[in-house]
This record gives C-alpha cells, structure tokens and sequence, in this order.
C-alpha cells in the first residue's frame, strides 16, 4: 500500500506544477497583449501636411493643348511646395498649352505653360536651335509612295547632274572657235573653205566646236576629233541628310488629312475602284506636293541651295526609334559596276530585236490613264 500511495502523491505533484505554469503562461500572455494595446493607443501617426499639384495623364507634345483628359490632381508635401511655381488646379491649365513636351506624370510648372500661342503652331513643333524648310515632291518615287506621315523620320538622298565647264567663261564644254579677220577681208587661199567672220559682226554667230587632236597611224597624220552630241551630264547620288523628322506633309492651310482630301475630278483621270460585278470609278485622291522637314540652320541653306539648282531630292523612310548613322558610298556609275560586280557588256555578233534604245520608266507604267467601263 505504502508504494502505491507515494506514487499517488507524485502525480498529484506534478499535476499541480503543471496547473501552476499553465496560469503563469496565461497571465504573461495577457499581460503583454494589455501592453501591446496600450502602446498601440498611445502611439500616434501624425497626419502629412499636403497640397494637391496638377500633373499630366499622358504625354503633351510642344504647342498641344492641355485639356481635361490630359491632367490631373495628385498630393505632394506642403513643406516642398512653392507658391507660384506649381498649379492646384486643373481649370488653371485647360486651355493653356505646352511650351515644350512634356512626358506623363509630369508636375506641371509656371514655366511649362504658355496662356496664349504667339505665331503659328508649327512654329511650337520646330525644337530649338533647329528650323522648318520645304522641299518639293515630284512623284511617289521619291516620297516612298506617299508614305510618310507627320512625326516620321526619314533620310534624305539628293542627286546631281555634273558636267564639265570652262572655268572662264563658266559654259559647258567644248568650246566653240571662229576665225576673226578684219572688216572687208577675205579668207583665200590657206584656208579657201573657211567663212572670214569680222568682230563685232560675228556677234551671235555658232562656231566650230573645238575637238581633240590624236595622231592616226593608219593616215600617219593627226586628226582632229569633234564630239558628235553634246556633253552628257555625269549622275551622282548620295545621302545628304539622315534621321530627319517630318513636320508636315503638303500645306499648312490644307483642311484634312492625305486619305480623307478630294481633289477636283480631273477628265480622263479616274481611280478605280473594284465592285461586284462592275469596275466603278471613284473620285481622286489630292495628293501633296510639299513636304516641311526640321533641319539644322546649315542644311536649311544647303537644301535652299540644291532646290535652286534643280537638284533631285529622295525621301527613304526609316523605322520607328531608328537613329543609327550609317556612312553610305556615292552612287555613281564607277561604284555600280565596281561594287555589283556589272560587267561591260561584250560586242557580239548578234543582238535582242526588236531594237532598244530606251528604258521604259517605272513611272511610264504607273502614270497610264485608264477609263474604267462598267462590266456587264
């Protein structure tokens, strides 16, 4: 009995211990919950001091108009803020525009917006330090067929017709040569098949083209050369100018865009248009005769200078984001047969009929006036 009773003992010691813990463990748990409560109430997160500024929603480029759709309020530190310099109000900026562009999310500031558009506002597009100049199109060839759009970026290839003069009188070579003689004289005898020409008589006369004097062995005499046609211009292409933004394309006082402008129906001229079981004839399509690039000062007086001389000017159209520089080789007839390898073709015995002696022109083939007959 008495073993019995000692274990009985021990276990109710043990459980009293463990009752005695469990109450401790409860009263340090809820003693620091009180704690945390109370530091919790005692803990006080002041308020930031703010002011509502007005930023931009979207992107707004220079001269655009700032509208409801483009701003908005957002709050920034009172402390930060400078009376005069940002606005708190949306209606203080609609209708105002942008002196500059101005990318979304931006904090509009004082010096950001202009209340009123002094001059046109394609002089707002034109960025600073650089100019606007218009060059002519000539056709869809040298304008990637009327691709090219407002904001576009393209390079700007030019080609020249070279001749050589006679640095004196600046005139295209050869020159022209007359036998002067004074008044009543007559030319006999050395020279019996020469008209005599006096001076200032011979006055708008035509001379003798001078030739070239090489020595025939054949004769074993020199003979004198004279060109049978007159100097034929020698063609160069180069690019002149590359990553060129597109201001503007055709004229300003132009309402609406390239696709939706109706030109006059012009006789004879007509687009057709593809209908179920006819071939209708639709009006045509104006298209611009001006393109307005933003150049630097000295390639506007380049282009000035090329446009008087009659130069031909070639738009090539560039990728988006494209801003790569690549220095090109000038195009000319030497580099065509020496880069592509074009051989010169060998005189044979033997030739195409019927008898070339023309290219036809991509344009002979686009420029062909149609008029479109219903089907039935």
């Amino acid at each position: 009995m008495a073993p019995s009773n000692k274990r009985i003992g021990r276990i109710i010691i043990y459980v009293a211990i463990i009752g005695i813990l469990a109450v401790v463990l409860i009263y340090a748990l809820s003693r620091n919950a009180n704690l945390a409560s109370q530091q919790a109430q005692e803990l006080v997160i002041p308020q930031a001091d703010t002011i509502d500024i007005v930023i931009t929603t979207q992107k707004v480029g220079r001269g655009g108009e700032f509208t409801a759709d483009t701003l908005t309020t957002i709050p920034y530190p009172r402390k930060d803020f400078i009376e005069g310099v940002f606005f708190t109000k949306t209606t203080d900026v609609i209708g105002k525009w942008a002196k500059a562009d101005i990318e979304a999310h931006t904090p509009l500031t004082s010096d950001m917006v202009v209340s009123t558009l002094t001059g046109s506002y394609a002089a707002f597009q034109v960025p600073k330090g650089m100019v606007a100049i218009t060059i002519p199109i000539l056709d869809r060839l040298s304008y990637v067929a009327y691709a090219p759009e407002s904001g576009d970026h393209v390079n700007l290839i030019v080609t020249l017709l070279m001749v050589d003069l006679d640095a004196q009188f600046q005139s295209i070579t050869p020159n022209y040569t007359m036998l002067l003689a004074p008044p009543g004289a007559t030319v006999e005898g050395k020279f019996p098949s020469l008209t005599a020409f006096t001076y200032p008589e011979a006055e708008g006369t035509t001379g003798n083209p001078v030739g070239r004097v090489e020595f025939d062995a054949v004769v074993n005499q020199p003979i004198t050369y004279i060109p049978s046609e007159d100097q034929r211009p020698r063609i160069v292409s180069q690019t002149l100018l590359q990553d060129v933004l597109v201001l503007h394309v055709g004229d300003y006082k132009t309402e609406g865009s390239l696709s939706s402008v109706v030109a006059e129906p012009v006789p004879g001229v007509v687009n057709e248009t593809q209908t179920t079981g006819a071939t209708m004839p639709t009006e045509s399509t104006l298209l611009p005769d001006t393109v307005t690039l933003v150049v630097s000062p000295q390639d506007a007086v380049t282009l000035t200078y090329l446009t008087y001389v009659g130069a031909r000017f070639n738009l090539v159209l560039r990728a988006p984001g494209d801003d790569q520089r690549i220095i090109t080789e000038a195009g000319t007839l030497q580099f065509l047969l020496d880069q592509y390898n074009i051989p010169l073709p060998t005189k044979l015995p033997y030739g195409i009929e019927p008898r070339i002696d023309h290219l036809q022109l991509p344009g002979e083939y686009m420029n062909i006036v149609t008029t479109a007959t219903p089907q039935p």
